[in-house]
């Protein structure tokens, strides 16, 4: 146990945290009265021990990102001799430092073809923010000033700073902070098992990015910039599209010269058992954001990778690009991200969740779920997974006061020392890569536990 969490006790962290920590996404009253957070002090492969002394095994590798587990030493050496080589330097003044620059060369390596020049941040918000203002001059370079409009999906999420929360389809932001800023507009997700009714779900993929172009239609293609998609919706319950969704939306993208933008914050890095969801999906986007699984989550880094295409105007025509922050590739998080694409290379880890882990995985939710009373569906790929909780599995229909039951199962889930998220009420997992077969058993019975108990809840079982 570190300093900071042997000096005090449970209580007075609680105490304290209470007094003066506030959380991001946090009813903080609720929290108060349910008697505070729990204090998480250590972590090691894919568990987590609180204050208490409780071991919780992290079905959400923190936030979608520990990618090659906790506890990684050669992370932690490398991010200590670039701190006593070079603690930091900015990418400003027309500097740089080794470290930015190897990482630039790598991503452009293992990213999609096309995409060679980087731009850094610290966050897929930062980063989806740099996209907006890159899009908008691009276009501005082209001659072709009233293009500006983004379009993004129902239930998309790109992010919390102003800009992100406009490109995000989260209806609760919106309305938080008068939000969404004009210009951006949001149509149906590709999310069959809400909105498919009666369509096979290829024929919904279809329709799906067909509302994209009848937006760009009813706006006028000269006026629409670029459309953003998250290969696989994260947040926003692990919407994953029919095949024909993203081959019909870059036919349309080409077709009314907009831009595509794939914010790869969650499905990059091996999650998909690809390098990125774009590989998965064939997508070929015109710009990329990257975050969270760059350094598997131990130091704050995310980039924008820049399609030729986009990246040639801006430095041909662009002059100066009135646009960065102080820590742009700073170069502990440059070194950090370097080492742990090394480690993910090394040990096979995108090839092992693509053919190995991820379709175990698979598999263990679905035979442990198939006849659930209260799971109308298990969907997922690699190692992202959702279990939908519903009233009817016939019909779809869903539970009344929609996303209660997820809160609800969430509560049983972390009860019984598993971390798993509800969104409404999907609940959704995304361990580290490097889990094992046996703790893929024991993450599935958890989950069971926790399903279960909600099914009681309900009178279900």
């Amino acid at each position: 146990m570190n300093s900071f969490a042997a000096s005090r006790s449970t209580a007075e962290w609680k105490a304290i945290d209470t007094a003066h920590h506030l959380h991001p996404f946090t009813d903080h009253k609720s929290l108060a009265a349910e008697g505070g957070s729990r204090i998480i002090t250590r972590a090691e492969g894919v568990w987590l021990w609180d204050s208490e002394g409780r071991q919780l095994i992290d079905g959400m590798a923190g936030l979608w990102c520990v990618n090659v587990g906790y506890g990684r030493k050669e992370l932690a050496d490398v991010a200590h001799e670039q701190m006593l080589e070079l603690p930091f330097y900015n990418n400003f003044f027309k500097t740089t430092t080794p470290a930015a620059v190897e990482l630039s060369k790598k991503l452009a390596e293992i990213t999609p073809e096309g995409l060679n020049h980087v731009f850094y941040a610290n966050s897929g918000s930062e980063a989806n923010d740099t996209i907006v203002r890159m899009v908008r001059h691009y276009w501005d370079l082209k001659g072709q000033h009233r293009k500006k409009a983004i379009i993004g999906r129902n239930y998309g999420y790109h992010g919390s700073t102003m800009v992100a929360v406009s490109l995000c389809g989260m209806g609760a932001m919106h309305r938080q902070a008068d939000l969404p800023f004009p210009g951006f507009h949001h149509v149906m997700a590709p999310y069959w098992y809400d909105y498919g009714g009666d369509l096979e779900p290829e024929a919904f993929g279809k329709l799906a990015a067909k509302a994209i172009e009848d937006r760009i239609k009813e706006l006028g293609a000269d006026s629409v910039a670029a459309v953003i998609a998250e290969p696989i919706q994260g947040a926003g319950g692990v919407i994953i599209p029919p095949a024909s969704y993203f081959p019909e939306l870059q036919r349309i993208c080409k077709q009314y010269d907009v831009l595509l933008i794939a914010d790869e914050v969650i499905c990059g890095f091996g999650r998909t058992g690809e390098w990125f969801g774009s590989d998965l999906f064939g997508i070929k986007p015109d710009l990329m954001t990257l975050a969270k699984g760059i350094t598997s989550g131990y130091l704050p880094l995310s980039a924008v990778m820049v399609g030729d295409k986009v990246a040639e105007t801006l430095i041909e025509q662009g002059g100066e690009f009135y646009h960065g922050f102080t820590y742009s590739g700073h170069p502990v998080a440059c070194a950090v991200a370097l080492a742990n694409i090394r480690i993910m290379e090394r040990e096979g880890l995108v090839d092992r969740t693509r053919t190995d882990i991820g379709p175990y995985f698979q598999d263990r939710l679905r035979e442990a779920f198939a006849d659930h009373p209260i799971v109308g569906e298990v969907r997922g790929v690699g190692l992202i997974a959702a279990i939908e909780l519903v009233d009817d599995k016939k019909t779809r229909r869903r539970f009344p006061n929609y996303g209660e039951v997820g809160a609800l199962c969430r509560n049983h889930s972390f009860a019984n020392d598993l971390v798993m998220r509800a969104t409404r009420d999907a609940m959704v997992l995304s361990p580290p890569l490097v889990i094992s077969r046996d703790e893929v058993d024991e993450l599935v019975r958890r989950a069971k536990v926790a399903i279960d108990a909600t099914a009681r809840d309900l009178g279900r079982m």
